[in-house]
């Protein structure tokens, strides 16, 4: 499949929300979206899978060494020994959201367990990973993560069957994720996952962001 058709790109909602992430802890959220930009930088610039997989291993290999050796001369790297090592967010666990961008690449077709996976490593890692930051835990996260994913690969996919099977997934994962009150301190972060579900439907744009600024007061 063409890697240039799936990676997503950071948006402005992700700005949003890093803004309502209290100041002590924005540097490591910030650091932790600028992973996964990097990693779908990585797969939008893929054309050859081996190339593309060779690179993603540099980075899974040189997460997984911060968990016991300095970070060598990358600043990303640096950042995230600097703030989400401190948080409690491992190399390895960062590691771990690889795999889900490696899905993008290796496979021929996206079906629905090549999205699943991809949801799970990417999404629900990085979500879980970011409780870990903002100090807070609910089972909301990962339906939450996984959604947010879906919608956004399903934002990025030129292939109509695809997209629709992303977004398909994403709808459901997201009912999910919002059948019960969130935490306040998640809230900054479960704010992605709304706006996702949020915009696949229909409503004025005002609607919807009073629906946000519910949400963000009383966790629903």
């Amino acid at each position: 499949m063409q890697a240039n058709d799936t990676a997503a790109a950071p948006n402005g909602d992700r700005s949003l929300a890093i803004l309502a992430v209290p100041s002590r802890h924005r540097p490591a959220i910030e650091t932790l979206f600028a992973l996964d930009a990097r990693l779908a930088g990585i797969v939008r610039a893929t054309r050859e899978p081996m190339v593309g997989q060779m690179r993603l291993t540099w980075w899974h290999e040189a997460l997984t060494k911060l968990d016991g050796a300095p970070a060598p001369a990358e600043p990303l790297l640096r950042d995230v020994q600097q703030h989400l090592l401190p948080a409690g967010v491992s190399g390895a666990r960062l590691a771990g959201m690889i795999d889900g961008w490696e899905e993008l690449i290796v496979a021929d077709a996206l079906g629905a367990e090549t999205l699943d996976r991809h949801a799970g490593a990417r999404g629900a890692g990085l979500f879980a990973a970011a409780g870990m930051v903002l100090g807070a835990d609910s089972p909301l996260l990962v339906p939450a993560g996984r959604g947010w994913a879906l919608a956004d690969l399903a934002g990025h996919l030129s292939a109509p069957t695809a997209a629709g099977l992303a977004a398909d997934a994403a709808r459901r994962e997201l009912s999910h994720a919002f059948s019960a009150p969130w935490p306040a301190k998640l809230r900054p972060i479960g704010v992605l996952s709304l706006i996702a579900r949020l915009d696949a439907t229909p409503g004025s744009a005002l609607a919807k962001a009073l629906k946000v600024g519910r949400f963000r007061i009383t966790g629903r």
